[in-house]
């Protein structure tokens, strides 16, 4: 009789990179604006209120992008509406910034939530704030929705990279969200300024081919966000490829 023992069943080796826990991704954010955001939003997490919690800080950055959107939309009647555009985006910076710095500093994470969550309901923020200037008199709705094709598949990029290597990129060539919140909010201004003191403000203008300059602006920021993710995935695809050899 054969009494030698059955060999276990052989384990698949784990790869040396990926996500196979969502809590033990990393974050790269190298944003121009971080050594200013950090440690504002560190302050605001110690002195936050027992009320204030992720989840309603998650729901106050979508309450911020609602207030955007209705604020483009209403800008065509009056310039000024922009001043509540520029104040939701403060909220939205508040609520979406905040709520992983809050849960991280009174140990209340919940990793896989947590991600689903946040960036599920960032989707729906970008969204109502770019739409929300393809309905206003600055940008053509159908370029609008260009730009918002390429941020997503930006951010289908940075989801799909998470996965793949454990690594959550924030932001690219030093520009992430907060950047970006920040560029909108100093063109909204001049916007203001010069509404109020043109008579015909020269954003309004066209330039070639029908187009607004913030038209043009919205074109080659399409192609922009287009072309960074073809060559990032290109770049990584090709990387991949070479480890599974």
């Amino acid at each position: 009789m054969d009494t030698t023992a059955p060999k276990p069943a052989p384990v698949p080796e784990k790869e040396a990179s990926g996500l196979t826990d969502i809590k033990q991704h990393t974050r790269e954010n190298d944003m121009l604006l971080g050594p200013l955001e950090r440690p504002a939003l560190r302050w605001l997490a110690t002195h936050s209120p027992e009320w204030i919690t992720p989840d309603r800080l998650t729901a106050i950055g979508v309450v911020g992008s609602l207030l955007c959107f209705f604020g483009y939309w209403l800008s065509g009647q009056n310039v000024l509406w922009l001043l509540a555009v520029n104040a939701g985006l403060i909220i939205n910076w508040y609520g979406d910034s905040l709520d992983g710095t809050l849960a991280r500093h009174r140990k209340i994470e919940r990793p896989k939530f947590g991600f689903y969550i946040d960036h599920t309901v960032d989707a729906v923020n970008e969204f109502l704030i770019i739409v929300g200037i393809g309905l206003s008199p600055y940008l053509d709705l159908e370029i609008a929705a260009f730009a918002l094709i390429g941020y997503l598949l930006m951010s289908v990029h940075v989801y799909v990279r998470t996965a793949v290597d454990g690594v959550f990129r924030i932001s690219y060539g030093k520009f992430g969200p907060t950047e970006l919140r920040a560029i909108i909010m100093m063109v909204n201004t001049a916007i203001i300024l010069d509404g109020l003191l043109l008579a015909r403000p020269w954003f309004l203008d066209e330039l070639a081919w029908g187009l607004k300059p913030f038209d043009i602006i919205g074109v080659a920021l399409s192609i922009a966000l287009g072309g960074v993710f073809l060559v990032s995935s290109w770049q990584h695809a090709r990387r991949l490829a070479e480890e599974a050899r």
